[in-house]
């Protein structure tokens, strides 16, 4: 099976029937793309960015890593940043963890695993700097913050990048937005951490870890 034949039949039935209800989408979608927000969320599978929020093709530019992470040293992630805030002009950035998150589970447990082990040294770290407060809870409860606490520092870092700072400076619109997604419930919850400019960003992290320690558990 090289071609991977049933997919293939899939994106197909998929066209034919996207023509079928709307003949001028693929026209129209090829002609240029101009979403005005950027998702940066899990690579899991279950996370389906356009799916979660009902969008379609063209109208959310996303990238996705594991456990949702911007990371100053990851010229992958900063450069969709860049084009994204850039050329696109978007105005709004989310970065979307989930509850469930092997990544983050990974970390809280220290798996040493390969490359990925490299890769969440990061969420790692966050988890030591929040050790004493996560200490209070249960186990369970733990991880249910740390994938919470995880979103957090996420936005904190991508507000101090170079791309979002320079955004700022020059007044340009933009809003970094901190949210979580449960895969048991298919619902998005707001993590009470939204920035839209630098002078902003130390008032709405710590607001958003007291929050988040204040919170009643989910899952």
């Amino acid at each position: 099976m090289k071609t991977l034949k049933p997919l293939f039949e899939k994106n197909q039935a998929w066209a034919a029937r996207v023509t079928q209800e709307s003949p001028d989408f693929f026209a129209n979608l090829s002609a240029q793309q101009s979403p005005e927000i950027l998702w940066i969320g899990c690579s899991d599978s279950r996370v389906p960015a356009n799916q979660i929020v009902d969008m379609e093709p063209g109208q959310l530019f996303v990238h996705r890593n594991i456990a949702n992470q911007v990371i100053q040293s990851d010229l992958n992630c900063l450069s969709v940043v860049e084009y994204a805030v850039n050329i696109l002009k978007i105005k709004h950035i989310i970065i979307c963890g989930h509850y469930g998150c092997g990544g983050v589970k990974a970390a809280y447990d220290n798996v040493q695993d390969g490359l990925v082990s490299y890769w969440l040294a990061h969420i790692r770290d966050i988890h030591l700097k929040h050790q004493e407060n996560l200490a209070t809870f249960n186990k369970e409860d733990q991880l249910a913050k740390l994938y919470e606490l995880n979103v957090i520092e996420q936005v904190y870092n991508l507000c101090r990048t170079p791309v979002i700072q320079k955004a700022w400076q020059r007044n340009q619109t933009l809003s970094i937005h901190g949210w979580i997604y449960s895969l048991q419930t298919g619902l998005l919850t707001d993590l009470s951490v939204c920035v839209n400019h630098e002078h902003e960003l130390d008032q709405e992290y710590n607001s958003a870890i007291e929050a988040c320690y204040r919170s009643a558990t989910k899952s």
